[in-house]
């Protein structure tokens, strides 16, 4: 059986970490789901920012936009969500058969509202307004400030893709906001089954204190914090407080790992994907990334529930001098300025091809 196939048997949902319009075209984002087991994907600025500048799929509509007065960021979120909604229609009878469990594509607001909630709010209701597709969450950064935007965009009845979770308190910052939308749903006497997911970011754990640690520990805390977090997931699940929003009619947030492309040149590039198999999660997964585990992949065990080892690993890391809650607020600002700078880079790369496009003609 196909290693992917057995995650997926597992409970896991694996989906593709990219989108481009050629993956589109080419029948390739097909073939991963028809042969890969994929059934969803996410999207960044960065992946549009590679799509658009280096290919020719999106010349004709970008010269279109234009002519039609569009710019910036207009522009772009046109582009975007033309290609989410064809991804969106692919995934959507994985979306029905599961009753809006997974078949799940994901848009982001601008990195520049990480810290704004009251403008992240407006826009999250624009886009998924906009893109008219049940199946496509918005992605808003677990932020303090997204905090707020998280649960009033529940509450509003858009889906969300929390993003830039680094901690099990983040995460569950991130889990208790859903569920403050979800409960106001309730006590409005709204439909509670607005789905979202929580992605925790693991690989940039390992690269933060890489040649930091001794050599035993390396590749190791990522994992940890992954284990924590997926206790902290489990116990929420089996809270009183989350059995009466299930009762209601209230669908789980689940649990989705991130980052998991290995960015140690010499540890596996499938160690993310063996270490984070566990029921009731998603696991997003690079391009590459995918092809690897389907070729020599495998699944061996699967996360424990009460958080294993964990506990002591990230003890030892502290003992090295690791003091993760202030690691983990430090990747969280520095994720969000990466995503502000890779969001500046795309605006820029569409500003140039358009200009080079303009030239040529």
């Amino acid at each position: 059986m196909n290693p992917t196939q057995q995650l997926h048997d597992l409970g896991q949902s694996l989906w593709l970490d990219n989108i481009t319009r050629g993956l589109l075209t080419s029948g390739i984002l097909r073939h991963y789901l028809d042969d890969l087991s994929v059934t969803g994907l996410t999207s960044n600025p960065s992946i549009f920012d590679l799509a658009i500048k280096n290919s020719n799929f999106y010349d004709d509509a970008i010269r279109q936009k234009r002519k039609q007065g569009k710019s910036g960021e207009a522009l772009f979120f046109e582009l975007a969500i033309e290609d989410l909604r064809q991804a969106a229609d692919l995934f959507r009878p994985a979306h029905d058969a599961t009753d809006g469990m997974d078949g799940w594509v994901s848009l982001e607001v601008s990195p520049s509202l990480a810290y704004d909630a009251a403008s992240t709010i407006k826009e999250a209701v624009r886009l998924h307004a906009q893109a008219q597709r049940p199946n496509l969450f918005i992605k808003i950064p677990g932020t303090s400030e997204g905090q707020a935007a998280i649960e009033e965009a529940i509450f509003r009845g858009v889906p969300v893709n929390v993003t830039l979770l680094f901690s099990a308190g983040q995460y569950v910052a991130a889990a208790e906001a859903y569920l403050r939308g979800i409960e106001r749903r309730i006590a409005a006497g709204l439909d509670p089954k607005i789905h979202s997911v929580a992605s925790m970011f693991i690989s940039r754990w390992d690269k933060a204190v890489m040649g930091k640690v001794p050599k035993e520990l390396q590749d190791r805390l990522g994992i940890a914090i992954a284990k924590r977090a997926y206790k902290r997931y489990r116990d929420l699940l089996a809270s009183p407080r989350w059995r009466k929003v299930a009762g209601a009619g209230g669908a789980p947030q689940r649990l989705l790992w991130a980052s998991t492309g290995t960015k140690d040149p010499k540890a596996s590039d499938v160690l993310y994907i063996k270490a984070l198999a566990a029921p009731d999660t998603i696991n997003t997964m690079p391009e590459k990334t995918l092809l690897a585990f389907a070729d020599h992949g495998a699944v061996d065990e699967i996360l424990p529930e009460d958080g294993g080892d964990a506990e002591t690993v990230i003890a030892a890391f502290a003992k090295a001098g690791v003091d993760d809650e202030k690691l983990a607020d430090d990747l969280q600002s520095e994720g969000a300025a990466s995503f502000v700078a890779s969001w500046e880079d795309l605006l820029n790369c569409i500003e140039s091809k358009d200009a080079a496009l303009k030239a040529a003609s």
